[in-house]
């Protein structure tokens, strides 16, 4: 056995040793959750996102809207009684990445939706402060203009599907037209869209007929978030035992 002193010189050993202790902690603290059954609770009403909605959350992305706004509600009373009941790890289990976090220049997100309508969303995004005066985020009026290019939701449907989001074959294949029937202003598709995706709303998000924009992806995620759970009828399982 190898004295202190040994070690402190060696680096190499020193390394080695080191990467080994991490390794062991690491495995204890994570191989139990790939086993554990209540590692996520199954929460009923969850559903993976539309295609509409996928796009939306791939524009909050992208425009880094996570890094002002956290989607995780903690068990306190204060952001309980602000945003509603607290986040479950089951609403975020399709998330690639998930948008918990805790730093909050606006407010959290968790149960933003139906909380406003469609028009004060567009408002918002485009100009800010023109609902909160106060507000120091930055305006995006190009969401409006900027069209989404279906091509490809297919294959972003069939890549989340390889990484365990229980996507079937028919949404991979429908997804095209489900993007387009859940932001159409005649309801067309909207019935489809419904069977698939329960909970799911379909309406002309950006105000605009007969274009599909960012704008109308976003206010759809936005509008989704936190709707997808009944919490009169959830149960904790620490509650139910």
């Amino acid at each position: 056995m190898f004295n202190h002193a040994t070690i402190e010189r060696n680096a190499t050993i020193l390394l080695v040793l080191g990467f080994i202790t991490v390794a062991i902690g690491g495995i204890v603290e994570i191989a139990p959750l790939f086993y554990l059954q209540n590692t996520i609770e199954k929460v009923e009403g969850m559903r993976p996102y539309t295609p509409l909605e996928l796009a939306g959350r791939n524009v909050y992305v992208r425009e880094g809207c996570y890094t002002c706004h956290s989607q995780m509600i903690r068990p306190f009373r204060d952001e309980t009684e602000r945003y509603g009941h607290y986040s479950l790890a089951a609403e975020s289990m399709y998330d690639h990445p998930f948008q918990w976090g805790s730093k909050r220049t606006g407010p959290d997100l968790a149960r933003v939706g139906n909380r406003y309508s469609d028009d004060w969303h567009r408002e918002h995004l485009a100009d800010p402060r023109s609902v909160v005066p106060e507000s120091v985020m930055p305006g995006y009026p190009f969401l409006m203009q900027a069209e989404i290019d279906t091509k490809y939701i297919a294959d972003h449907l069939r890549a989340n599907q390889l990484i365990g989001v229980p996507y079937t074959d028919e949404m991979v294949q429908s997804a095209r037209a489900d993007m387009i029937a859940q932001a159409s202003d005649t309801g067309e598709g909207a019935e489809d869209l419904m069977k698939r995706y329960p909970k799911s709303q379909a309406r002309d998000f950006d105000g605009q007929p007969g274009k599909l924009t960012e704008m109308d992806a976003l206010v759809a995620y936005l509008q989704m978030l936190g709707t997808l759970v009944d919490f009169s009828t959830f149960k904790a399982e620490t509650e139910s035992r």
